[in-house]
Parts: C-alpha cells; structure tokens; sequence
C-alpha cells in the first residue's frame, strides 16, 4: 500500500513535485513587427466528444456538442475572418472524423488544427500504453482529415498524467498548452530536464467555460454576465500589453458560439486592433517564434 502524502519523505515530494516542472522563461524581447504584446486566441472543438467520453448517453448533450459544429464555429470563424485574425483549434480526433469539413474549412483559412486527445478522454486516468495510443491515433487523424501534421498539444480538460510529456517528446511536439506555471512561454522541464518543448500556459482566468458553462444536473451555472466575462478578458489582455507579455485565450465553440456571447469574442478582437501593438498569431506560430528567439 502507497504511502500517505504526510508520510512522504522528501525524496517523494521533491520527485513528484519535478516530474513536470516550468523551466526557463521563453518570453522574448521583442516580438514581431515590433510588437508590444503577443496574442493567441484559441478554441477547444469538443462538440459531441464532451459527452460520448462519458459513454454517450444523453441526447441532449449531445446535440448541445452538434451546435459548436453547426453554429458556434461559424460564427467563430465570421470574427476572425472580419478581424483578419488567426487562431488555433484544438480539435479530439473524434470531432475531426465526425467534423473533417470543418477541419479541411478551417486549415484553408490559415488558422491552426492542434491536438486535443482522441475522445476528450482523460489522461490521469489511462495506463501509459493507452495514453500513447490515443496520442499517436490523434496525430494520424489529424493529419489525414487537414493534410497537416499537428505540432502542438492541448490536452483534453488541461488533464495532464505522468506519461504525458515523455510522450509529446517522443512524438517531436513543438509545444504544449495545458499547464499553468507562468503568464508568458516557458520551457518544460521532465525530472529536471530540459525537454525543448514550449508550453504556452492556460489559465481559468482566461477561459470562457469557467463563466459560461452549464450542467443541467451539476452545480455548473453561468452565473457570469458577458459584460462582466470581456471585462475579465480586457484586463487580462491589458496587462499582458503592459507587461510585454502573451495573451492566450481559451473558448469553446459550444459556449462563446451563441448569439449572445459571440460579441465578446467581437469586442475583445477590436479592443486589441485599437491597440495597434499587437501580434496576432497561431500557437504554432508563437511557439516557434520565443524557440527561435530565445535559445538554449
């Protein structure tokens, strides 16, 4: 039987504590074009993925997933085609093999199509081989529905197991971004060791479903109006501006989609071009930028 947390020596805590570690920082100088803050805008395509990793039982949420496909990303992409602005999609193979003219739609308007595990499955709770299995699945599916091979990570839920990273460098990942160790890029460290690997932190700050999310037969509730959530997001995008940071941003097709909430995603974009200080950029595209920038 394992021991208890309050029976650790400390040569348990230290290793759990560096098995997954922030490294150095990535955060560089100066960005592009003269820059003063770097934004990444993504959104998590989960659709039906949400519940079918559940085992798919409620029709409801299920067709709560179809709106993000039949609504929520067009509206989605009608924003950032206005604004001229790129993205990412981190996009569960299954959203892609059930969705793959979205995907093809999405990769011909130069936005970015990344990882986001095969059903929306939850790593911690997967044996390695399985967890390596899905990853892989993930990559091949990806590729074959967009023609282009995914380099960046997002795992489902920002659910991140022991097996994960030694994965994601087996697989020759550029980056990550499901971890939270910093505002800005940083570099991975496994059991101390520097890995190469970017991670571009998330945070629930910066994320729509921690305002907007329902469950019906949970105590998941919007509570948050969306003045009050692109307040929230200004100021966090105002900060990075004056810190020389990174701004990334987390939505979900099936929450920032609706009618009602597609403006904040709208007056979030203006606020930023009124700046004119900003670069607008995939993930990929700022990964491999503060890799190049700041070497080791």
């Amino acid at each position: 039987m394992e021991k208890e947390p309050w029976n650790w020596s400390e040569q348990d805590w230290r290793s759990s504590v560096n098995r997954v570690r922030a490294g150095r920082s990535l955060l560089p100088a100066k960005w592009p074009g003269g820059a003063e803050v770097a934004v990444a805008l993504s959104f998590d395509s989960d659709h039906e993925t949400n519940e079918l990793r559940d085992g798919g039982a409620s029709i409801g949420r299920l067709s709560w997933g179809q709106y993000g496909n039949r609504r929520g990303v067009p509206r989605i992409l009608k924003a950032l085609e206005s604004a001229k602005v790129p993205a990412t999609f981190f996009v569960p193979a299954v959203s892609a093999l059930l969705h793959p003219e979205e995907q093809v739609d999405i990769v011909a308007r130069g936005h970015e199509a990344a990882l986001h595990g095969w059903i929306h499955e939850l790593n911690s709770t997967l044996p390695m081989e399985a967890e390596r299995d899905l990853m892989l699945r993930s990559a091949d599916t990806l590729e074959k529905v967009t023609g282009v091979r995914p380099v960046g990570l997002r795992t489902p839920s920002w659910d991140f197991s022991n097996a994960t990273l030694s994965i994601a460098r087996e697989m020759g990942l550029l980056y990550d971004s499901s971890l939270m160790a910093d505002d800005d890029p940083y570099e991975l460290l496994e059991n101390g060791e520097p890995t190469g690997i970017v991670e571009l932190p998330v945070e629930w700050i910066r994320d729509d479903a921690a305002y907007l999310l329902m469950h019906r037969f949970q105590a998941l509730r919007p509570y948050t109006p969306p003045e009050a959530v692109l307040d929230i997001f200004r100021r966090e995008f105002d900060r990075a501006r004056a810190e020389g940071g990174l701004f990334l941003l987390t939505m979900h097709p099936h929450i920032i989609g609706y009618r009602s909430r597609i403006w904040i995603l709208e007056e979030l974009i203006r606020h930023m071009a009124a700046t004119k200080a900003v670069w607008f950029a995939t993930h990929a595209d700022v990964a491999s930028y503060v890799k190049e920038t700041c070497p080791s």
